[in-house]
């Protein structure tokens, strides 16, 4: 059946919500992120179709309305790339946007967030229903109307607040278009000869922070996986990618405390603390744990590293997984706190798996 639907074009939003009204009648089960792309439209421009209907846009002033969630007690935090979906129970407490609104950071035990919001660019609240009752969530967007990250409420949430929260930050002009804008293109990668690999090596040795990785990417003009492949194997180790759930049933066997971080290029959202209920579902590995839950598309995983970089606190060692762009799904480190070194017992499950020999590779 589902073969059988054409994309429309869409003389108006009236029609996108009937179209995506219809469809979601026919797949009930489908979630918003695939009805979207069936549909030829953006998530955004989904949701905003459904303004007057479920959905209401909100102001999108960030360090006013971040730091109010709070008022609404427990809620389930969603971050998500096109290969991986991490999930996290918890409060929004301890939120700090910057005073030129570019960058927030949330830094509570349980909900752990870096958010880069000068791509941010719009927020809705819905309210839907659906086959588990009613459904409530805010939904942030980047400029081509691409989801960044969405809150959603729990059984143990302030309902007296989310009523006060849509008041307060109601747009006051509902619209249902928006204007989005066509993503940049990123700039294609140097040759390998063109990188001075010698100055990447020696800044690299000299890195005192796991924070001026990026600087040093941005420095010496080069992306993450090539910076990987000409660091050196003093450096960086390409893996197996079949390694990557293996770390995982280590880590919950031992239940080691590792950070999970998953992102995309204006949020990233971290777990710090064990694993434990791994599963299987066709192509996809999943952490289901009762406050974590991760789902990875397994298969779009095709480089997997293990990464040293040094710092004060000394060498820190994470494992990153990259899909065939080149992008960053997953990366993973030991817990640990400022200003001590790196868990022993991490460093030893990080570095027991074998690196790939070059024929391998």
């Amino acid at each position: 059946m589902r073969g059988c639907l054409r994309r429309p074009s869409y003389p108006s939003s009236h029609s996108k919500y009937e179209a995506f009204r219809d469809f979601g009648n026919e797949q009930p089960r489908l979630r918003a992120r695939n009805a979207a792309q069936h549909l030829s439209v953006s998530e955004a421009e989904l949701l905003a179709c459904r303004v007057g209907e479920d959905a209401l846009l909100l102001r999108p002033d960030w360090s006013e309305l971040l730091p109010a969630l709070l008022s609404l007690g427990e809620v389930m935090v969603l971050t998500r790339n096109e290969h991986c979906v991490h999930e996290r129970h918890g409060f929004y407490r301890d939120t700090t946007v910057m005073a030129n609104g570019k960058m927030g950071i949330v830094v509570s035990a349980d909900i752990d967030l870096r958010l880069f919001l000068s791509g941010w660019h719009s927020a809705f609240a819905l309210t839907e229903e659906g086959q588990r009752g009613t459904q409530r969530s805010l939904q942030f967007f980047d400029r081509q109307g691409v989801a960044v990250h969405k809150v959603y409420l729990t059984d143990n949430s302030d309902l007296t607040a989310w009523a006060a929260l849509l008041t307060r930050f109601a747009a006051p002009e509902q619209v249902t278009e928006l204007a989005l804008e066509p993503a940049a293109e990123k700039p294609a990668e140097l040759a390998d000869s063109e990188i001075d690999v010698d100055s990447l090596r020696a800044r690299w040795a000299r890195l005192k922070d796991t924070h001026h990785f990026f600087a040093l990417l941005k420095k010496m003009h080069t992306t993450r996986t090539q910076a990987l492949r000409l660091a050196g194997a003093e450096w960086a180790e390409r893996l197996s990618t079949a390694a990557l759930p293996q770390l995982f049933a280590q880590a919950a066997d031992q239940q080691l405390a590792i950070m999970v971080f998953v992102g995309n290029d204006h949020c990233v959202q971290i777990h710090s603390g064990t694993v434990t209920n791994l599963r299987w579902v066709g192509d996809w590995f999943n952490v289901l744990d009762p406050e974590f839950s991760m789902h990875l598309k397994a298969n779009a995983v095709t480089q997997l590293w293990r990464v040293r970089k040094p710092t004060t606190d000394g060498v820190i060692t994470s494992w990153e997984a990259y899909d065939a762009q080149g992008n960053l799904v997953v990366q993973l480190y030991g817990v640990r706190k400022p200003g001590l070194a790196e868990c022993e017992n991490w460093r030893a499950l990080a570095e027991s798996f074998p690196a790939l020999t070059l024929l391998e590779d």
